[in-house]
């Protein structure tokens, strides 16, 4: 009995060795492969993650943090991610709805306080479900960075906002929409639009990063790098964290929320993103904590625009990896870009986020980006 123990011991303690090298190797292997793509692009850093049937296997960080201080990027090191943010509002919008305080297809300017009306079909209620779903009409030609872009008592060219089509019969991806959805937040639950994300999403997830700069660690940003093709040379772009002092002391509730750009102003690491991740990849849950219930991430992760695959705050696409077809989000902002993208049935994902690159695209995503996360598939999830 003792001896057949023991042999049983060393059998599975041999496994577990061989199973270690193994995916050593495979990194060492993935590692080498991201180097050489480094090599061959233009590129500052780049921080990676890997979920692997539904658990974090595999994180990394490569170049820099920071090149005049020639500092190294680190696996702790916070990214604005850009437009992969609209999925944290969408979440709190999808809790809302749970809870019935709103419905996803209530008018939106009951929502927000004021009228929005494609001025061409007066009649056609624009609803929260279009706007999150870039089906509202609704274009940035105004800007977006304030609501006054759509605002009639605020700008007379407000009609310049919305589009020639109908409301819900066309897709154009629109920042104004999600800075509207984090304005709305504000105006059912009472609590600023990064404090409500901080309690319900980031806090129960155990995660950290925030949409207010002023409230993280601001020794652990990457510095964001834009490269210029004319000179083929990276400029930092220091805006990305630009802080929020002064507009925050003069905050009005349910109307300023665009300062936390709702549409693209999460600061988190690639880990981190990657267990947010996670929660979308099992719809809706992770570590033991559900965020949101699984028909709702069902519906994020439907697509509603066919041809752009895009449903609310996650978007289906077939092109990223051969033969697959994933969910997720890219980003692209001040030089930064990034790529959230999980298989919600063979339970993987992969996260890249990169704080400067050649700005480079093949079909339809970053081209360094796009190599990053297929070397990743192909080392850490195939083999």
């Amino acid at each position: 009995m003792y001896r057949s123990s023991c042999f049983s011991f060393i059998i599975t303690a041999f496994f577990l060795l061989v199973l270690s090298l193994h995916s050593a190797g495979q990194a060492d292997k993935a590692e080498a492969a991201i180097r050489d793509i480094m090599q061959q692009s233009k590129v500052v850093g780049l921080s990676v993650a890997v979920v692997k049937k539904g658990k974090l296997i595999y994180t990394h960080s490569f170049g820099l943090k920071d090149i005049d201080s020639n500092t190294p990027l680190t696996n702790d090191c916070l990214f604005r991610i850009a437009s992969i943010s609209k999925s944290f509002t969408a979440t709190s919008i999808m809790q809302l709805a749970e809870a019935k305080k709103l419905s996803l297809d209530d008018d939106i300017s009951d929502l927000v306080g004021f009228s929005i009306r494609n001025p061409k079909f007066p009649n056609t209620v624009i609803t929260l479900r279009m706007v999150l779903a870039h089906r509202s009409s609704i274009n940035d030609s105004q800007g977006y960075f304030t609501l006054d872009a759509i605002n009639p008592a605020k700008n007379p060219n407000w009609a310049n906002c919305y589009n020639a089509y109908e409301p819900g019969t066309g897709y154009q991806y629109c920042n104004l929409n999600y800075n509207m959805a984090g304005t709305i937040i504000e105006k059912i639950t009472g609590e600023r639009f990064d404090q409500y994300v901080k309690h319900h999403i980031l806090d129960r997830l155990g995660l950290y990063g925030g949409y207010c700069v002023d409230s993280l660690d601001a020794s652990r940003f990457a510095t964001i790098y834009e490269y210029d093709d004319s000179v083929k040379s990276f400029k930092a772009s220091p805006n990305a964290y630009a802080p929020r002092r002064e507009e925050i002391a003069k905050y009005v509730m349910g109307y300023s929320t665009p300062i936390f750009s709702p549409t693209g102003g999460m600061k988190i690491s690639a880990t981190d993103l990657a267990r947010y991740m996670t929660m979308h990849m099992n719809r809706g849950k992770a570590n033991g904590k559900r965020i949101i219930k699984k028909n709702s991430a069902i519906s994020m992760q439907t697509a509603l625009s066919e041809k752009e695959g895009y449903g609310l705050a996650i978007s289906t696409t077939a092109k990223l990896i051969a033969g697959k077809t994933l969910k997720g989000h890219t980003g692209s902002a001040y030089g930064l870009y990034s790529a959230m993208f999980f298989h919600p049935e063979e339970k993987f994902g992969i996260v890249v986020i990169s704080n400067g690159c050649h700005p480079g695209y093949t079909d339809g995503f970053n081209t360094v980006i796009r190599k990053t996360v297929n070397a990743l598939y192909e080392q850490l999830i195939v083999k």
